[in-house]
């Protein structure tokens, strides 16, 4: 075990939040020191680990992408490639490159109440190290980059062909001409089937039950107009406020219209598809609009693969596999040579390392949220989380400017570390994540809570979220320690 420095911040994680909250944090603190350490040994997180056929953006890139960099790649809807690329360059241009240690898989974050300092162990090639930090900043999103959720499927074993994980995809794996099933209906079957359909013999997207799908540009026709009249920042601030509006007020047109919602949404299916598709049975879900999100389909290729006959979708439940497919519970046969299973992400609480509060390890359930982004009972640590209804980053942006200025409030207030009240909300609690989608669900009863009003609940709305954490009072529901910190 070898112990190296001390910084005021440790990000963990050298994805887009990562480096984002590198930026905010020399931006807002500039004295302040950081380390960004990385379990990878590259820069793009979640846009580095996919590598499945057309890996996308699902949300657009002027709310994805960084308000500080423009994004000037002519989609808006855009290629996972083209985002790992913008991810680096951003890295590499604003600086923040040199500060990345790469190979550095966290494992536990202790804290010294008297040392005011947390203690983070991480894993390398060479071994463990220990590094301090004032404020240890969880920058690595909510799922498990080492293992997916897949159902256990009866007779998988008897298969003759081959399956695959979308998290693992072989950089081998031929399917030129092959038929494939993907088992799944959320963003990731929605995106392999169109970019498969022009090389397999066919494709089926094999759902349980049917997921809201709709169809938006891949390019913005809005923008050319814009980026000619105005400066870049400035056109690219104004369509970001422009598409988070949008996004924000359809979502809550969602929560209080769900019936015309669904109508419109419906509406707009079956004009994509063929007039035998059976839209009620593939396309309308039970759930209501948004309360799980809204697949994109960019320029509605999926539905261009329907209508072409390249692709189908067919809406049962497996019964078994067989040595040829998979046998279905309506006794129908689907013939496979290679079966995908875009079953969904593994979540996870603080990237899976341990965290420990003087000399007590703490269980991530019992903890309630504050503020979207920080912890009760626990000094000096925040974990960013994106939204659910929008843009991971309109929120993870808001979160690393709360947690910059925190940082220092701390120097300008000579406090060592403050943490939300350790009673929590008191009253009712919820879920951290409000989705009916089963990768959440399944893991429910392991991520945090949150209560039922500010500053202990998350509301999925960036416009208030944006007034708030402009004017948010720092004091507000926090426990300071201003002790002189030991010699």
């Amino acid at each position: 075990m070898s112990t190296t420095d001390h910084v005021d911040v440790l990000i963990i994680g050298a994805g887009l939040s990562g480096i984002g909250a590198a930026h905010r944090l020399r931006e807002i603190s500039p004295t302040s020191t950081f380390t960004i350490m990385e379990a990878r040994e590259a820069i793009g997180g979640t846009w580095d680990l996919f590598r499945y056929p057309g890996i996308r953006s699902d949300s657009d890139m002027y709310t994805l992408s960084y308000p500080f960099r423009p994004w000037t790649n002519k989609k808006s809807i855009a290629d996972g490639s083209d985002i790992r690329q913008y991810i680096a360059d951003t890295a590499v241009e604003d600086g923040v490159a040199p500060f990345i240690r790469f190979g550095h898989r966290v494992t536990k974050v202790s804290w010294s109440s008297d040392d005011a300092r947390w203690t983070v162990t991480a894993t390398t090639d060479g071994g463990e190290t220990e590094t301090t930090a004032t404020f240890v900043y969880f920058c690595s999103g909510y799922y498990s980059y080492d293992t997916g959720y897949t159902p256990e499927f009866p007779g998988v074993e008897d298969f003759s062909g081959t399956v695959v994980h979308p998290q693992f995809w072989p950089e081998d794996l031929d399917y030129a001409g092959k038929r494939v099933v993907v088992i799944g209906s959320g963003a990731t079957a929605v995106t392999l089937i169109p970019s498969m359909a022009d090389d397999v013999e066919h494709i089926t997207m094999l759902q349980r039950s049917p997921t809201f799908i709709t169809s938006l540009p891949q390019e913005d026709p809005l923008v050319p107009i814009t980026r000619k009249l105005l400066p870049a920042g400035l056109a690219h601030r104004i369509t970001r406020f422009r598409n988070a509006s949008l996004a924000v007020g359809f979502y809550e047109f969602c929560q209080r219209f769900p019936k015309l919602a669904r109508k419109i949404l419906l509406f707009r299916a079956r004009r994509a598809v063929p007039e035998t598709f059976d839209v009620d049975t593939h396309l309308n879900p039970s759930y209501n609009p948004w309360d799980q999100r809204l697949c994109i389909v960019p320029n509605g290729d999926l539905f261009t693969a329907i209508r072409k006959g390249q692709a189908d979708i067919v809406t049962d439940h497996i019964e078994r596999f067989t040595e040829t497919g998979i046998q279905l519970t309506s006794g129908k046969h689907l013939d496979a040579d290679i079966v995908v299973t875009a079953t969904g992400l593994q979540l996870v609480t603080f990237g899976t390392a341990e965290i420990e509060v003087d000399g007590t390890v703490v269980d991530p359930h019992e903890l309630y949220v504050y503020k979207g982004m920080m912890f009760s009972g626990v000094p000096n640590l925040a974990w960013c989380v994106g939204y659910t209804n929008a843009s991971w980053t309109l929120r993870a942006d808001l979160s690393s400017q709360y947690v910059a200025r925190f940082v220092e409030h701390l120097r300008a207030t000579g406090r060592r570390f403050g943490s939300p009240h350790p009673d929590g909300p008191g009253g009712d609690e919820r879920p951290l994540l409000d989705l009916s989608s089963g990768y959440v669900q399944r893991v429910a009863e392991l991520l945090p809570k949150q209560g039922t009003e500010r500053p202990w609940a998350i509301r999925q709305n960036w416009w208030l979220d944006s007034w708030d954490y402009k004017k948010t009072d720092l004091d507000e529901a926090m426990v300071w320690d201003t002790a002189p910190a030991k010699v």
